[in-house]
């Protein structure tokens, strides 16, 4: 599963569903890349927000980033030994099997619908042949 927390509020989840077909991230190396707000069709809403470029320049920083992650190599799989996450335990891979409690789902589901600007998963105009299988899964988005 691939988590995306900030301040330990969960944003994203991907789940493993390779065994329903979806493509899942496991034979290549990853990188995150974010980026703040690039005006975009699908950013704008589809041109309903307006960007106001008397803000810029904008940035963005990062402090305290910790990513905890397993690395693929010559066919294994090696995990770091801790992980920043409180309900983790130290010396075990445990948060690689993690599942959300109640509480943080429902964070999940709170930022989503507050913060969320564009979901693919509901994007006919990119999908008008149907959307991929991930985004029948619960939790996909």
């Amino acid at each position: 599963m691939l988590r995306f927390s900030v301040d330990g509020t969960p944003i994203r989840e991907f789940k493993n569903a390779e065994s329903v077909g979806v493509a899942y991230p496991k034979n290549q190396a990853m990188r995150i890349y974010s980026s703040l707000w690039n005006a975009d069709d699908w950013a704008t809403q589809g041109g309903r927000v307006k960007t106001d470029w008397t803000k810029a320049p904008f940035t963005a920083s990062y402090r305290n980033f910790n990513a905890n992650a397993c690395v693929w190599s010559s066919g294994s799989s090696s995990c770091s030994s801790s992980s920043s996450s409180s309900s983790s335990t130290s010396g075990n891979n445990s948060w690689l099997n993690e599942e959300l409690d109640s509480t943080s789902q429902e964070r999940l589901k709170w930022v989503q619908e507050n913060y969320m600007v564009y979901n693919y998963c509901s994007d006919l105009k990119r999908f008008p042949q149907g959307f991929p299988p991930e985004c029948a899964l619960n939790n996909s988005t």
